[in-house]
């Protein structure tokens, strides 16, 4: 059964988003589970999530992106109050970081320390090379 889009096609928020996350070598874009998902071989990045919270409540965050970073990356990261753990993803590491406030260099940096957690050694060695990928 087909999920049910949880995202704008349109929504400009993305849009941005996408171009970022499409610039790194070999990068792709597909839906998966409602969301627009970035891989090469495995995924590097989500645009939108859920958030549970100790209540049960269900918080949604359209405007976050999904990242898995280093584990002590990671850890510093949750401290800042713009940051959460994600449902069914962040057991598994992976960290939610609302969009609003980050700077567009921000973003292209915290995308391409997921890709280097998750894309091949040689595509990773492509992004160590380019300055402009950080």
């Amino acid at each position: 059964m087909a999920h049910e889009l949880m995202f704008d096609p349109d929504d400009p928020v993305l849009e941005q988003f996408r171009q970022i996350a499409l610039s790194l070598p070999e990068a792709q874009e597909k839906v998966s589970h409602g969301r627009p998902t970035f891989f090469t071989k495995k995924v590097f990045a989500y645009f939108g999530a859920a958030e549970k919270h100790v209540t049960g409540e269900l918080e949604q965050h359209p405007h976050a992106m999904l990242v898995l970073l280093e584990p002590m990356d990671a850890e510093v990261m949750l401290e800042r109050p713009d940051t959460f753990v994600p449902m069914y993803l962040g057991p598994t590491g992976w960290i939610g970081v609302e969009l609003a406030d980050l700077e567009t260099a921000e973003i292209r940096e915290l995308l391409a320390d997921s890709y280097r957690s998750t894309a091949p050694a040689r595509l990773v060695r492509m992004v160590e090379d380019d300055p402009t990928a950080d």
